[in-house]
């Protein structure tokens, strides 16, 4: 899949885990960053 990404932006892509456990680690990372961050999720159709 393709996903434009501004410059500026930063994107992290977690596959191979549950989703709530790549909610989990990315939400304890969030904390840390200096940025505002969004969790987003790729739906299969």
């Amino acid at each position: 899949w393709v996903a434009v990404i501004r410059p500026g932006r930063v994107l992290f892509e977690i596959s191979g885990v549950e989703e709530n456990l790549a909610r989990e680690a990315l939400e304890l990372a969030m904390h840390k960053l200096p940025i505002k961050t969004v969790f987003v999720k790729k739906e299969l159709v």
